[in-house]
């Protein structure tokens, strides 16, 4: 696999800089934005079109985020989503990105993830992460206990979790419990992680690795190296038999870089809005256009656009395949805020044309 980085004088194995062949898979990653002036209820039937579009415009899978509390987001079940957009689809793969794990019993995981992999054989993929993905105070109100909202204990659930289906040592007390439907195996998993230590937790679990390149707080090479060098075969079914890494990026395309700008400072504005402990819908290009922005929400919407990259096609190509050379990832995952359901989902296609992904679609019906 890919771990090259560009000082080396080569290139990632899938990426190529000719616009008519795919330059590496990509994906899409979906929060179920929610924007102003609509009902939350509707960014969940817009999650399902956008599914169907992707999957027509030849994108490899569409992950589904966990958020909770969030005014901006729907994303608070994201197995239920999976159902309704798997359903709604014929190949495109599916996934969680993810089921944050310390919010979940391991066993309810195990039986769902094998209830979906039942429905939709070779297509569901299992993404693992360990941060709340909420504040304290709704981590609480999921976990009910004090002592588990401060327990440090991933790897042990990530044992539990796989112990429900490849079976515990005999004295486990565990050991009589059955996750069903248990003729079909766990999907694979794929941990997800925004700091040095999901890179080592994959290596030392033998699973695939994806960093949140869209928000993550160390560098994603950094995060990749390590993930690599941990690295080691867990011989499982659905784990790789090498690293294999998927670097979440954040992305707008238009069909002018004026109008990728007008989205994008909307997205700012969102961003500002969540960080500052404001949050809301996401606002219109019109909103963002009549804010009167304060210095400290500049220099917040300055520090963040550094995560997403914005512009026409080919400018947004190059500046996706630079990410993925640094990072040395295999596949790029693709998450884009844009306020209107219509130029979010041209965005989407802009960038499946420019990276030959509908050829490939094409070719392949």
């Amino acid at each position: 696999m890919c771990g090259n980085r560009p000082a080396s004088g080569r290139r990632c194995p899938g990426v190529s800089d000719s616009p008519a062949a795919p330059a590496l898979p990509l994906s899409v990653l979906d929060l179920s934005p929610v924007p102003s002036g609509t009902r939350p209820s509707q960014a969940l039937h817009r999650t399902v079109e956008l599914a169907q579009a992707v999957e027509r415009w030849g994108y490899d899978r569409i992950w589904l985020a966990e958020h909770h509390s969030l005014p901006s987001v729907t994303s608070s079940a994201p197995p239920v989503l999976m159902a309704a957009v798997a359903a709604a689809t014929k190949n495109i793969r599916v996934g969680s990105g993810g089921v944050m794990l310390p919010n979940h019993s391991p066993l309810a995981v195990a039986e769902t993830f094998r209830v979906l992999e039942g429905l939709h054989p070779g297509r569901i993929d299992l993404g693992i992460g360990r941060a709340p993905g909420t504040d304290q105070l709704t981590a609480f109100a999921l976990r009910r206990s004090r002592q588990a909202l401060t327990a440090d204990d991933f790897p042990q659930q990530f044992a539990e979790l796989r112990g429900y289906v490849d079976g515990f040592d005999a004295d486990h007390p565990f050991s009589v419990i059955r996750a069903m439907p248990d003729d079909v195996s766990l999907p694979p998993v794929w941990i997800l992680g925004s700091s040095l230590y999901g890179g080592q937790a994959a290596g030392a679990f033998g699973t695939g690795f994806a960093f949140a390149g869209h928000f993550g707080s160390v560098d994603p090479a950094e995060a990749v190296d390590g993930y690599r060098a941990a690295f080691r075969p867990s011989g499982r079914p659905g784990d790789p038999a090498e690293p294999r890494v998927i670097l979440a990026v954040s992305a707008i395309v238009a069909d002018t870089e004026a109008r990728a700008e007008e989205l994008a400072l909307a997205n700012d504005l969102s961003t500002v809005r969540l960080r500052t402990n404001r949050p809301g819908p996401l606002p219109s290009p019109q909103e963002a256009a009549a804010h009167v922005w304060t210095d400290l929400e500049r220099e917040t919407a300055r520090a963040a656009r550094r995560f997403i990259t914005v512009g026409t096609s080919d400018a947004v190509r190059e500046g996706l395949l630079a990410r993925a050379r640094h990072a040395g990832a295999d596949e790029l995952i693709v998450t884009t805020n844009v306020h209107d359901p219509a130029e979010r989902l041209r965005s989407y296609q802009l960038l499946a044309e420019c990276f030959g992904l509908t050829n490939r679609a094409g070719a392949a019906a």
